[in-house]
């Protein structure tokens, strides 16, 4: 069977997990976790990152640093992972959907305004398929209504919207290390990335337990105390040992995925064009980052079917996300503004076909060979 996904190996992973092992410090902030924080404080020119042991509790922490409040609004799309919800959900808000655009499947930046009330406290654009949202007119108005922008880049990693980095343009933002995307910091992992400066201190301040440990440590203050409320935000040495390994073949990594990417574009560009499918849309003014490469049939009916047609041919392709908004707790902790009219359309004709590190020409035939197989 063609795996779905498998997660990224470089090589130097396992040399890097065993001199943690051999080591004195196992907990969080030796010296990989120091090494990657750098590295992406460089890569995405921003004031601080912190590794975090999942893009949950990065979210989780930008719940925190903006201060949600039991009864606080926050913008964000259906068309995503629970935990983009959860994490404001947990301090009390009140999640309010808007629909999707039915070309990136990003959130629809013209329906935000129109959402926005007085207890609207954030927005919340997540970057499907490492594409960017429009981040110019999400900005401009999180800047007129005076809204805190928090970038869910959880799939975005090494992708740009008009030259920046995405994770870098919102007040906030996170990126996801779990093992089924580009990048792996051995399984799970996630890192907070504050382009604002103001949140700065109280963030190292939040992922340490509520504690000023960060500043004792570099003898800024006397005493290593409780200060605010916090919780256990720090990921093991392990887990920056092996995103080390990632890292350093960041680059590599991303061209290997981006030429298996431009095979499928190309191979199903005549789908397309006799109307069988839709491909990815990649707005020109973004770099997107091969995190996954999509087609969209007719119905979710017909995407059943081909599902099962791969499956026949040992090739195992996935849908992705239920809306949200349709689900028990979503039900419970949201509302969707507007009508719905891409959200659920668009979701059920999704399916994701196999994208990894390392895809072989043959694997990327036979995946090729199976898709073009069902339309004939």
């Amino acid at each position: 069977m063609i795996q779905f996904n498998i997660p990224p190996v470089t090589g130097n992973e396992q040399q890097y997990v065993l001199k943690t092992l051999q080591s004195t410090k196992m907990s969080g902030d030796g010296f990989y976790g120091r090494m990657c924080q750098e590295w992406f404080e460089d890569a995405l020119s921003t004031s601080k990152t912190l590794l975090t042991p999942s893009c949950t509790a990065a979210l989780e922490m930008a719940a925190l640093l903006i201060d949600i409040q039991p009864g606080d609004e926050v913008i964000m799309p259906s068309y995503t992972f629970v935990s983009t919800a959860n994490a404001f959900a947990l301090r009390g808000a009140k999640i309010v959907f808007v629909d999707i655009r039915p070309d990136t499947m990003n959130i629809d930046e013209n329906l935000i305004e129109a959402a926005i009330t007085s207890k609207t406290k954030a927005i919340v654009p997540v970057h499907y398929a490492g594409v960017g949202c429009e981040m110019d007119v999400i900005m401009e108005i999180a800047d007129r209504h005076n809204l805190v922008v928090v970038e869910d880049a959880a799939q975005g990693m090494m992708s740009q919207y008009k030259g920046k980095p995405l994770g870098s343009i919102g007040h906030l933002g996170a990126f996801s290390f779990h093992e089924t995307k580009n990048y792996t910091s051995g399984g799970e992992g996630g890192l907070l990335i504050v382009n604002d400066k103001r949140f700065s201190e109280r963030a190292e301040i939040i992922r340490e337990k509520g504690t000023n440990r960060s500043q004792f440590i570099r003898g800024q203050v006397d005493k290593y105390t409780w200060v605010d409320i916090g919780s256990s935000y720090l990921p093991s040495e392990f887990q920056a040992a092996f995103l080390w390994g990632q890292l350093e073949k960041a680059e590599e990594i991303n061209a290997n995925r981006l030429n298996t990417w431009g095979k499928y574009s190309e191979a199903f560009k005549n789908l397309e064009e006799q109307g069988l499918v839709d491909l990815p849309v990649v707005p020109k003014y973004c770099d997107h980052n091969a995190h996954m490469f999509y087609l969209k049939l007719k119905s979710i009916e017909e995407r059943t079917d081909f599902i099962e047609h791969l499956k026949a041919k040992d090739i195992s392709s996935v849908f992705h996300y239920i809306p949200l908004h349709s689900s028990p707790a979503g039900k419970k902790y949201s509302c969707f503004f507007g009508q719905d009219i891409y959200t659920t359309r668009e979701s059920e004709r999704l399916v994701r076909l196999p994208m990894f590190y390392g895809m072989s020409e043959e694997i990327v035939g036979k995946v090729i060979d199976g898709v073009v197989g069902y339309f004939k």
